[in-house]
């Protein structure tokens, strides 16, 4: 395994010095690679041209050390008398190359699932070296946009019953989710042909559409006058991002929609997630069983239960589960958990997830993501009594809006944070247990 010492026993001296050297040098050349740029690395890995790239790399180096041990093997090996000595340096030799091509297999196919996942969920963009120097062209705040999806049988279309809005201090990564209930009415419409068909806000389309904010997604997908210019599947995220960027008074920048039941299975590709219940909650459809309060690991379905139960409870209640199950995963979702079941993730996370996110923007996206890891997450939720949803409150909503972001916590989670008022974001570090 040390390159050159088979060439020095057989008096090859220049080669094996060679061969020592070239081997120390990719050694160190490896280990800072891992160790100085790591952070680098994970943002190259969603990026399909430097993946094919490090990739080829890969391979060579494999082919390369594969070659040096036959090599050395051919230099070395017993006598052909010697019929015990052949065959325990042939077993020997077979043994080493395994040991260096299984891994490059291993990391070739992660590899490749990667660029896979990255093509089909992301679309190209062609401003690379524009977002290299600043991805966040000077803002100090991007807003991602977080839908739960979900449909129903006898129920056409999608609604949008979980929908938070993630504005994350670029500097910092300290981020402030902000929940809207799927049950808000009259809600204001954007500029434009939404607002001209609603100018009193929307109110659906029927007896089948009651007019809720859950709703706008897919009347937008329904009716292309909503969005003048938008094809057919990205109506929808179009008009919602404008809708919600009017209610908030902030711009939202990306949307990622996850399909309900795409999440359970990403949960139990992660191996699950653990979360503290604070309260018994009701488990499945007809009650079939209860998630004992405590803190624990939930399964996928689990999870989902956990966050979608109104049993026993009311849409807000749910809201705040689903802030604290979107918190739990965002702080257990690290490298070696990712890694280690990533084949599975990378399946689900296909077949689950929608995004407008472009490629170019991934990196910053990877390095932004660490720092959220580390930093606090608060949480401000428009639900009564603060806001009613039948007669909401605009300006008020706008108004807590600006407070919270103005009001940058740190990005140290405090040992103890005081109870805050109804209306003040919460920590949900804390809150979450």
């Amino acid at each position: 395994m040390l390159w050159g010492v088979a060439h020095l026993a057989a008096e090859r001296r220049k080669t094996g010095l060679a061969l020592m050297a070239a081997y120390v040098l990719m050694l160190a050349g490896v280990l800072t690679v891992f160790t100085a740029f790591s952070v680098n690395l994970l943002s190259l890995a969603v990026q399909p041209r430097w993946l094919s790239v490090l990739t080829a790399a890969l391979v060579a180096i494999a082919l390369i050390w594969t070659g040096v041990i036959v090599w050395s093997f051919l230099l070395v090996r017993p006598a052909r008398s010697d019929a015990v000595g052949r065959f325990l340096t042939t077993t020997l030799t077979i043994a080493l190359c395994a040991l260096v091509l299984a891994p490059t297999a291993y990391a070739t196919r992660l590899a490749y699932l990667s660029r896979d996942v990255v093509n089909t969920l992301f679309r190209p963009g062609s401003t690379a070296p524009v977002m290299a120097q600043d991805p966040w062209n000077g803002a100090d705040r991007v807003n991602f946009l977080l839908l739960g999806g979900d449909s129903a049988p006898g129920r056409p279309g999608v609604r949008t019953d979980s929908m938070t809005v993630a504005s994350v201090d670029v500097e910092s990564g300290a981020t402030t989710l902000f929940g809207l209930p799927r049950n808000l009415q009259q809600v204001r419409m954007p500029d434009g042909p939404a607002r001209a068909r609603f100018p009193w806000g929307f109110t659906g389309a029927g007896p089948g559409t009651p007019g809720l904010l859950n709703e706008v997604f897919q009347f937008a997908e329904d009716h292309p006058d909503m969005v003048p210019g938008a094809e057919k599947g990205k109506r929808g995220p179009t008009l919602i991002k404008q809708t919600i960027g009017e209610i908030l008074g902030i711009d939202v920048d990306y949307y990622a929609m996850v399909d309900m039941k795409g999440f359970a299975e990403i949960i139990d590709a992660m191996g699950g997630v653990q979360v503290t219940i604070k309260e018994p909650i009701v488990y499945g459809r007809h009650r079939e069983g209860m998630l004992a309060a405590g803190t624990r690991k939930l399964s996928g379905e689990e999870a989902l239960w956990y966050g979608r139960s109104r049993t026993d409870s009311d849409d807000y209640v749910r809201m705040g589960r689903q802030k604290c199950l979107l918190n739990a995963v965002a702080k257990q979702a690290d490298p070696m958990t990712v890694l280690n079941s990533f084949e599975r993730l990378a399946a689900a996370t296909k077949r689950a997830i929608s995004t407008d996110l472009p490629q170019d923007l991934l990196p910053a996206v990877v390095n932004l993501a660490d720092k959220v890891k580390d930093a606090k997450m608060r949480s401000l939720s428009f639900v009564p009594p603060l806001i009613s949803t039948a007669d909401p409150d605009w300006h008020l909503i706008r108004g807590k809006v600006a407070e919270a972001l103005d009001d940058r916590p740190s990005t140290k989670t405090a040992a103890h944070t005081p109870s805050p008022s109804p209306d003040a974001p919460i920590n949900l570090d804390s809150a979450c247990g």
